[in-house]
């Protein structure tokens, strides 16, 4: 691929429409016959590789796809993730095409959005008369995927009372459908994905920390769009190209000042809203030039600008003191300990910890109680 300035300045002119109340009389610079190889010769690279979709040359986005060619020809469990938006379904396809199991099938189940009662019964199955309704046998989506992988998207949305049988799936292979007592073998490779915090899940008891332990064997972060802004501009081109054809328009200019207020943009719903952004402006669009209104884009254009809710001291406190134990392995004393590195005592820091409801993943049993004389916090222990 040659430098981004290079192939893609033909689609840019010196000023442009940046706004559907602002119009341009400037030249249309025809494009050039460069800017479809490239993009037709990076779509081939891409499909070869097994990486459909995937737009993108940043050294963030090539570092991901090389961890995908690491784990992908495994049999691992991986979990995916990152925000929503970012193109999680893309990277476990990517993964499932370059696995031995490419042949088979590829089953998506997206947990957040079957109802909690259904969910069962689509993941596993069920016989007839399992419960009302049931008037005939149905495979789950588990079954489905045998010899293949499934792909489960927002796994931190699944109920507590599913996640025993998940976790026995995982570690057994093995499963029984919703109203029966025969047990089925199962060979699938699962692939999960989240936007959540897993391990504040778990602190606050609303997901199991053995069934993560078991989905977080090959953790992957896809990074947000924020990230990658060198990506943007690819991205762009990839959309407009493909949104214009798909609604048999022309589109061959884009505007510097358009592309700059694209880049500049921190996209809080990442690709997935970029995606959405180029396929309005092509509907807007009456000629070649592609017109783009800065007031569709939701908020203000500023690099990471955070669109967060306003947190709480507490909150603050309480995020930073995780991020801390984490990085220190939730080691508290020492040198190289939290509470050196918080500037705080070992018992100040505890204390805080105590009162924040700061619980190390995996070591709280679900229906704890707090002993008499002695609390454990990881490996260490505080007298009182």
């Amino acid at each position: 691929m040659k430098n981004i300035a290079s192939h893609m300045s033909p689609l840019f002119t010196a000023a442009g429409i940046t706004d559907l109340e602002t119009p341009s009389d400037t030249e249309i610079v025809p494009p050039s016959s460069n800017v479809t190889e490239d993009l037709r010769l990076d779509e081939e690279v891409r499909r070869e590789a097994d990486f459909q979709g995937i737009v993108g040359k940043s050294s963030t986005l090539r570092q991901l796809l090389e961890m995908v060619k690491t784990v992908a020809p495994s049999d691992s469990t991986v979990l995916l993730l990152g925000e929503t938006g970012t193109g999680k379904e893309l990277i476990a396809r990517a993964i499932h095409n370059r696995s031995g199991r490419r042949e088979r099938t590829l089953v998506k189940v997206n947990c957040a959005a079957i109802p909690t009662g259904l969910l069962e019964s689509e993941l596993f199955g069920h016989e007839r008369g399992a419960f009302t309704g049931a008037i005939a046998q149905k495979v789950g989506r588990l079954e489905l995927a045998d010899g293949g992988s499934l792909f489960l998207d927002e796994i931190g949305d699944i109920p507590l009372e599913l996640q025993p049988k998940l976790l026995r799936v995982l570690q057994e292979r093995e499963f029984e459908r919703l109203g029966s007592t025969r047990t089925k073998k199962v060979d699938v490779r699962v692939v999960a994905a989240t936007h959540r915090d897993l391990e504040t899940m778990i602190v606050d008891k609303q997901f199991r920390s053995d069934l993560y332990y078991r989905l977080n064997v090959f953790p992957i972060t896809i990074p947000p769009l924020r990230e990658r802004p060198e990506d943007i501009p690819l991205l762009v081109q990839h959309f407009v190209q493909q949104t214009a054809r798909n609604m048999n328009k022309a589109i061959d200019t884009i505007s510097c000042d358009t592309m700059d207020a694209l880049t500049q943009y921190s996209w809080p719903g990442n690709i997935r809203e970029l995606e959405n952004v180029i396929e309005r402006a092509v509907i807007l669009s009456p000629g070649p030039v592609l017109r783009l209104s800065i007031r569709d884009l939701h908020t203000r254009i500023a690099p990471g600008h955070n669109h967060e809710r306003n947190q709480t001291l507490e909150e603050v406190q309480r995020k930073h003191i995780v991020t801390t134990l984490k990085q220190t392995r939730w080691v508290l004393s020492g040198p190289r300990g939290a509470a050196t590195r918080l500037g705080l005592h070992r018992a100040t820091l505890y204390f805080r910890m105590k009162k924040l409801g700061i619980v190390r993943p995996g070591t709280e049993p679900w229906n704890y109680g707090i002993t008499s004389k002695t609390e454990r916090v990881g490996q260490s222990e505080i007298q009182h």
